[in-house]
């Protein structure tokens, strides 16, 4: 069973594996706070409907806009455990996953998938009204295993996501940008991204969080910037992680992962 991948901007991109749709860190409106989304269009129809289930890494405002997450209905809101108590307060589904507790995910088709959280290192900008708990997260389903690595900078503690998940990586989900040509720490640079995706050993990797939101002040930044993150992220794979397959996708485009295929379909 093969595995589709729609991203639809940021860190949001619509999974589906194993019979089971699946959300990640849904922005699905034309802001987050004050950052605005590029071009001001909201993906209204790029497949995020149906969901059966989200996956929030954490709770900055680009990765839990509470807006975002009500359009989606009652679905379970997978999280770390302060995280969906928050989400719950919020008149969410929140779901709290503990360290090592997979959850079963059932499709309305009858398929199903399984979902724990794995280690993320996020602790730069803390909020001082939302947890600040931050994780990625590993899906199984369909022969395929899938790791949505939400916000995290380099650590050590990466190099176990396959032992964590129980599987080798057949598609890494995972951050390579910003909302500004600066990062902030807590954050991967595409090369950091490259490195970290041969690290887990990915199969396929498609880049994530770039190219989509801005600040207000974005018109006196650098021209092109927002385009330089996913371009970069291809090249730094071809001379670090050749192993890898790079998949850079623009919002609202998808690919098809299979089990085993190191050739996916767009």
């Amino acid at each position: 069973m093969s595995a589709q991948v729609r991203w639809l901007g940021h860190a949001t991109v619509v999974l589906d594996v194993g019979g089971v749709r699946i959300v990640t860190d849904p922005l699905l409106r034309r802001h987050a706070g004050v950052l605005r989304r590029r071009g001001g269009r909201a993906p209204s129809a790029w497949g995020w409907h149906r969901a059966d289930a989200v996956l929030v890494s954490h709770l900055h405002h680009d990765h839990a806009e509470v807006g975002s997450l009500r359009m989606l209905g009652a679905v379970p809101v997978l999280a770390a455990p302060s995280s969906a108590s928050w989400l719950v307060r919020q008149g969410l589904r929140g779901v709290g996953l503990a360290p090592g507790e997979w959850r079963t995910v059932r499709g309305r088709a009858g398929g199903a998938a399984q979902v724990r959280t794995v280690p993320a290192e996020h602790g730069h900008r803390p909020m001082p009204h939302r947890p600040n708990a931050a994780t990625g997260f590993v899906v199984r389903g369909g022969g395929l295993t899938v790791w949505f690595a939400g916000d995290t900078g380099p650590f050590p503690g990466l190099a176990r996501v396959p032992e964590l998940a129980g599987a080798p990586i057949d598609l890494a989900l995972v951050p390579v940008g910003g909302w500004g040509p600066r990062l902030s720490g807590g954050h991967l640079d595409p090369v950091e991204a490259a490195r970290v995706c041969a690290l887990v050993g990915a199969r396929v990797a498609v880049p994530v969080h770039w190219g989509t939101l801005h600040a207000p002040a974005s018109r006196r930044l650098p021209p092109g910037w927002m385009d330089r993150a996913g371009t970069a992220f291809e090249a730094a794979v071809r001379r670090v992680a050749p192993g890898v397959r790079a998949c850079v996708l623009r919002p609202g485009e998808a690919v098809t992962v299979a089990p085993g295929d190191d050739a996916p379909d767009a």
